[in-house]
C-alpha cells in the first residue's frame, strides 16, 4: 500500500547485477542491501529510480534522440506506419488518439509489442498479432531499438530477481510459467510543449492518471523537463524529477496481484508544462502472454500494513487484461 511519500527513492542496483546469475545471490551482503531497498520502495511508493544498471548513458540518450527525430518528421511521413487494429495495434498514433478514462491524451506515440507466431495464443492473442512497424526514416531506427529492447529485457529480469527475494521467494520466482517467456511492450512517446495562456504556460494532460498493466516498467525520460507525476496515499502528486542516466522504475498490476497487494501499482500521470517538446521511452516487462496470474503461495498469508485481515487477490489472465485495455485505449 502506497504511503505519503514526498520523493522517490534512488537505488543503486549494481551489487544485485554482479550476483544475479549466482544461485547463492541471496547470501551476498550487497544483494541483501539492494533487496531491502527494493522491498521498501515497492511497499511505500511502487516507484523508484534505478542507477548502476549497466546500460550506457550514451545509448539511453541515442534512443531518445532518434525518437525525437521521428516525431519531428512531416505528419504524412509518420502515417506510413499508422497504427490500426488490423496491424495488431502496432505503429504510430497521432496526438489525441490514445484515450485514458475517456479523455484524449495530448501525446503522439509509436507502440511496439513482442512479436509472436500467428495462432500461438489462439483467440486470446488474435488482436495483437502482426509485426512491429518500424520507420525507415530515421535510418538505423530498428537496429537501435532492437538492441535497446534486448538490454531492457535483461535488466528487467534481473531487477525482478531482486524483487522475488524481497517477497521471500527464490530469485527465479518470476520465471517459468509466470514470465519464462515474457511479453513486452514499448511505447515511444512525444509530448508537445505547453502553449501560453494569459501569460502562463498551460497544457492539457499528456497522459491521464493510470496504472501500468504488467510486472515492471522502465522509463527513459528527457533530462531537462519534469512531467511525470506519481500520486501518494494522501492524494498529492509527486514529481519524478529526471536524474541523468537513470531509469524511473515502477511496478504494474500483475505484480500487485502476484504479491497479494503487498506491492502497489501506483497511479501516475504526465503533464508537460515546459514550452519544449518532451520525449519519453517506456519499456514494459510483462508476464508470459497467456500466464494465469494469481498471488504467489509465499504471499497468500501476507497482506499490506494497515489491512486488518489476510485477503487473496483474484487471478487474472495477462493477455485478456492487456487486450481489454488496448481495445479501449484508442479513439479509432
Amino acid at each position: 500500500m502506497a504511503t505519503d511519500f514526498k520523493s522517490l527513492p534512488v537505488i543503486d542496483i549494481s551489487p544485485l547485477l554482479l550476483k544475479c546469475d549466482d544461485p547463492d545471490m541471496a547470501e551476498d551482503p550487497g544483494v541483501i542491501q539492494v533487496v531491502q531497498q527494493l522491498d521498501r520502495a515497492c511497499r511505500d511508493a511502487g516507484f523508484f529510480y534505478v542507477i548502476g544498471h549497466g546500460i550506457s548513458e550514451d545509448l539511453i540518450k541515442k534512443v531518445r534522440e532518434i525518437t525525437r527525430e521521428f516525431f519531428m518528421l512531416p505528419y504524412e511521413e509518420k502515417l506510413k506506419i499508422k497504427m490500426t487494429p488490423a496491424a495488431g495495434y502496432r505503429g504510430y498514433q497521432r496526438i489525441g488518439e490514445n484515450v485514458t478514462k475517456g479523455k484524449p491524451d495530448i501525446h503522439e506515440a509509436i507502440d511496439c509489442y513482442r512479436e509472436f507466431k500467428k495462432g500461438k495464443y489462439g483467440d486470446l492473442g488474435k488482436a495483437m498479432e502482426g509485426p512491429n512497424q518500424w520507420p525507415e526514416n530515421p535510418h538505423e531506427f530498428k537496429e537501435l531499438m532492437e538492441e535497446y529492447l534486448r538490454l531492457c529485457t535483461d535488466l528487467s529480469r534481473n531487477i525482478l530477481r531482486g524483487i522475488a527475494l524481497a517477497l521471500g521467494g527464490s530469485p527465479y520466482e518470476f520465471e517459468g510459467k509466470i514470465a519464462g517467456e515474457p511479453f513486452w511492450v514499448m511505447r515511444l512517446i512525444g509530448y508537445p510543449g505547453a502553449p501560453f495562456t494569459n501569460g502562463k504556460l498551460e497544457n492539457d494532460v499528456g497522459c491521464g492518471a493510470h496504472t501500468d498493466y504488467g510486472l515492471l516498467t522502465l522509463v527513459n525520460q528527457d533530462e531537462d523537463k519534469t512531467a511525470l507525476q506519481v500520486r501518494n496515499l494522501g492524494g498529492d502528486w509527486i514529481s519524478a524529477i529526471p536524474i541523468p542516466g537513470s531509469f524511473v522504475c515502477n511496478i504494474g498490476d500483475m505484480l500487485k496481484i502476484l504479491s497479494n497487494g503487498l506491492y502497489e501499482s501506483t497511479l501516475h500521470r504526465v503533464i508537460n508544462n515546459s514550452p519544449l517538446y518532451r520525449v519519453c521511452v517506456a519499456f514494459f516487462y510483462e508476464t508470459n502472454f497467456d500466464a494465469v496470474v494469481e498471488p504467489f503461495d509465499i504471499c497468500k498469508d501476507k497482506y499490506p500494513e494497515g489491512r486488518g485481515e489476510s485477503q487473496v487477490f483474484k487471478r487474472a489472465v495477462y493477455g485478456e487484461h492487456l487486450v481489454s485495455k488496448v481495445q479501449t485505449n484508442f479513439a479509432m
